[in-house]
């Protein structure tokens, strides 16, 4: 069976990471995926990436092409980040899927979260019906979108890799911990430089909390005003490490996880850190409380004052953060392990599909 995954992704975010981590495990399914990319300079280490785990890649010119580059396929899948790429549905043959990563819920004041409902209601949602099968990673988005679109869609576990994320030995964990220059209690937030991140918590976390180290990993469109944010509250507990390929290794040199969002479904940082066996923070909302409960991590309301009380919590029980990390590990290993997501997501290509195994 032939499987073509297509995104119009600018560049490499959550989404690209679940195709670059879950696709290579097709094939022990007797699926083979393929790539196809929007012609974009952000998208060439993607490329070069999944070509190296064995999934061929391609780059289109346009929209209308797909028709014909897919057209060889048992099923496609769309995943788009900008709603006029939905109008494939439209051209595309069947079987067809949208396998959405979106974040569905912004948690803003002032009434925005209703708004962006709206407009998500009339950019996307409205769209999807076009599609043979809607995927969601979440049983919260399954639920929300029938809800609030009258849509049916089918879950499938959005995973990680518990070979690559993963404790370390003592040996190993003092090495990376020279390495990266981390002497004290160290939380490490990896995540874009947007709005909906929270970053300027994290910032407010760290002037409460000197006695703890904040590393933030990512760039975006909000990193030139945090890192100016940084300097002038004088953070010295605060650093920015840009873009990096070594996230794995981060993991197992950090003491926790912090990531107080304000909008992902559920985050993949949240399920890294949890198969890091590190113990995580974070926001208290539904797509959050699916993948981690009060058992494995702290829930906690994403405001700086409650984040380092929490923080102050870990580094005075260091006991109790060892056993969130260890159950944390559990659940992704029984529930949300790559392994796990690739065989639903294959299950589900097959029904679509009407190919055997």
């Amino acid at each position: 069976m032939r499987a073509a995954f297509i995104t119009d992704a600018p560049r490499i975010a959550g989404s690209e990471i679940w195709l670059l981590e879950t696709l290579p495990k097709l094939p022990q399914q007797r699926i083979s995926p393929a790539v196809f990319l929007p012609s974009s300079s952000g998208l060439a280490r993607l490329k070069e990436l999944l070509e190296a785990r064995g999934v061929p890649t391609h780059t289109y010119p346009s929209h209308n092409a797909l028709v014909y580059l897919t057209e060889n396929y048992d099923v496609r899948i769309l995943q788009a980040w900008y709603p006029k790429t939905y109008l494939l549905l439209k051209k595309l043959p069947s079987p067809k899927a949208v396998f959405l990563h979106d974040q569905l819920e912004y948690h803003y004041p002032f009434g925005i979260k209703r708004l962006y409902q709206l407009i998500y209601g009339a950019t996307k949602a409205s769209k999807l019906k076009d599609a043979d099968a809607v995927l969601v990673g979440t049983h919260w988005a399954a639920h929300y979108l029938r809800r609030h679109f009258g849509l049916e869609t089918q879950v499938v576990a959005v995973g990680v890799d518990p070979d690559r994320f993963r404790p370390p030995s003592p040996e190993e964990r003092q090495a990376l911990r020279s390495l990266y220059q981390f002497s004290r209690f160290t939380l490490l937030t990896p995540a874009r430089f947007t709005l909906e991140k929270n970053h300027l918590a994290v910032l407010l976390t760290a002037r409460l909390t000197p006695d703890a180290d904040f590393v933030l990993v990512g760039e975006g469109s909000w990193s030139k005003g945090l890192r100016s944010l940084a300097r002038v509250l004088n953070l010295s507990n605060v650093r920015f490490l840009g873009r990096r390929e070594d996230i794995a290794e981060l993991y197992r040199a950090a003491d926790a996880v912090l990531f107080p969002t304000l909008a992902d479904n559920p985050g993949l940082v949240i399920l890294e850190g949890m198969a890091s066996g590190l113990p995580v923070i974070t926001s208290p909302f539904p797509p959050q409380q699916e993948v981690i409960s009060p058992r494995e991590g702290l829930l906690v309301p994403p405001h700086p004052r409650n984040l380092s009380q929490t923080v102050r919590w870990l580094m005075q029980n260091p006991q109790k953060a060892r056993e969130l990390g260890e159950k944390g590990r559990q659940r992704i290993l029984s529930e949300r392990s790559v392994d796990v997501g690739a065989l639903m997501l294959a299950d589900v290509l097959r029904a679509l599909s009407k190919v055997p195994l």
